[in-house]
């Protein structure tokens, strides 16, 4: 099995802040409780193996992944009522994925926040996203 002694999600027990609310052979979802202020009811799903990002991931452990996110969405709905999801894997440094062991966050939205209607896509749609390409000279 692929382990990291210093990686966060392969040693989940070691954050006292990181609860490991659901699992299956393969995957864990948390939620850190350092983020359930702003992110209520937010967590993780995230394989126990140590894969870099969603693409080394095996057809077992994407299993296991949809597995989780369905009993993590009926205990979120019960618990929290959200009005909505927002679902997502970040890849690489330029995507924002600050730990290099993947894993999927699974958000839940409320019609009462103030970044309500705002997805994924929100911010990379901005004008000031557009990239200034280079023009090569010859």
């Amino acid at each position: 099995m692929n382990y990291d002694s210093s990686c966060t999600f392969c040693n989940p027990n070691r954050d006292e802040d990181q609860n490991i609310v659901l699992e299956n052979e393969t995957c864990y979802f948390l939620q850190h409780n350092k983020q359930q202020d702003v992110l209520e009811g937010c967590g993780l799903i995230v394989p126990k193996k140590h894969q870099a990002n969603a693409f080394e991931l095996t057809k077992e452990e994407w299993n296991d992944t949809y597995d989780l996110l369905q009993k993590a969405k009926e205990i979120l709905d019960s618990k929290y009522s959200p009005d909505g999801y927002t679902l997502g894997w970040n890849v690489g440094k330029v995507s924002n994925q600050e730990i290099f062991h993947s894993h999927f966050h699974v958000i839940p939205r409320y019609n009462d926040e103030p970044l309500a209607g705002k997805g994924v896509r929100y911010w990379l749609k901005q004008p000031d996203n557009k990239r200034v390409k280079l023009k090569i000279q010859t």
